[in-house]
């Protein structure tokens, strides 16, 4: 392990002694933020702390296998050469194992996040696959156990969605879908194909972390242009008598969000107001990386079939994810929301060229 890597862990247990000394402080305890803190740095530090003594651990019984070898005793020679088979490839896992689990962590990926789902190139059947990725989504959330909020669905004329906005709400959401972004392609004979032709549709999906508190970002009021509307869709009389339904424009940037789920328009401002400074935190975060060669967020495209991320081809059953060239031929579990393999993998690969990124530096 390089002197470097011994170093930081050295000084995370020294931290973890720290931190535990600091909680049973009596004011410690009278300080619930404080209390809070310490408790999830703690709970951080811990899993690295177990591993990297299960690895010192692990070479001192190499050593002492080494040392009983050259001592030359007959007895025990057969015994710490057996260790040392057994244990030789187990290091280099270890290593790698903490060098992950030092890789500098987004600070949004223990949060919720925002999902947008937008019909591209395809015409009707492209609002219906859209309404095919809501679904699989909202199936996910519902495997993971998070809240699915609502905040404004467009229906497509012939079935599906124009446009689908929800919020997600759970522990770790966007840490699990934020290699979701970008443009999804649907391959299958549509039901009005009389000829049994395959058409190709699009829709983009775009994935915002939650900002924990508008006051992060500046919005400034004289900024916005803000548009009543009545609620579209399903809903009752309500919908045909209220202009509930909120519409924001930052003038500025031209970002436009739109919230019409809730009865109240003041909820509705309010829940578009946290999505649009979702949306401003992230576009200035992506211009800030514009420049990184090594970043790896995944932006919305246009909806053209040539931004393609992921194919999910109906008369072959199988779903391609082009970035990791990952192939999957159980179609109807994942568009049931069994995806979260999938997600994994883009993780796994995404920690992988980070910490190829750091071993080369």
């Amino acid at each position: 392990m390089h002197d470097s890597m011994t170093k930081k862990l050295d000084m995370l247990i020294d931290r973890q002694a720290e931190i535990q000394n600091l909680l049973i402080q009596p004011e410690t305890s009278n300080d619930i933020n404080l209390l809070t803190e310490l408790n999830k740095e703690f709970a951080d530090i811990n899993p690295i702390a177990e591993l990297y003594s299960e690895y010192k651990d692990l070479m001192q019984v190499i050593e002492e296998a080494k040392q009983i070898i050259e001592m030359g005793d007959e007895d025990l020679t057969a015994l710490a050469e057996e260790d040392l088979k057994n244990n030789q490839d187990r290091p280099a896992a270890l290593e790698k194992q903490l060098k992950i689990m030092l890789l500098p962590k987004d600070s949004a990926d223990d949060g919720s996040a925002y999902l947008e789902i937008r019909a591209g190139a395809g015409g009707d059947e492209a609002g219906i696959f859209a309404g095919d990725l809501f679904r699989m989504y909202s199936r996910m959330s519902e495997r993971e156990n998070w809240t699915i909020e609502v905040l404004n669905l467009r229906p497509a004329e012939q079935g599906g969605y124009k446009e689908v906005s929800l919020k997600l709400v759970g522990k770790g959401v966007y840490k699990v879908l934020k290699f979701e972004s970008g443009v999804h392609r649907v391959q299958r004979v549509p039901e009005t194909e009389s000829q049994g032709r395959i058409h190709t549709s699009t829709c983009t999906v775009a994935i915002l972390p939650e900002v924990e508190a508008v006051a992060e970002v500046s919005i400034d009021k004289n900024d916005l242009r803000v548009d009543t509307f009545r609620a579209s869709g399903a809903g009752g009389q309500h919908v045909n008598k209220t202009d509930s339904a909120v519409r924001l424009t930052h003038i500025p940037t031209g970002l436009v969000v739109e919230c019409q789920d809730g009865r109240s328009q003041h909820k509705n401002k309010e829940k578009a107001l946290s999505l649009l400074a979702a949306k401003l935190k992230q576009k200035e975060e992506d211009e800030q990386q514009a420049n990184i060669a090594s970043e790896r967020k995944i932006q919305v495209g246009t909806g053209d079939r040539s931004e393609k991320i992921r194919t999910y081809n109906f008369p072959q059953g199988r779903m391609t994810d082009h970035r990791i060239k990952l192939t999957q031929h159980n179609l109807d579990q994942i568009m049931d929301g069994d995806i979260k393999s999938i997600c994994d993998a883009l993780l796994a690969e995404n920690q992988l060229a980070l910490l190829s990124q750091l071993e080369s530096e």
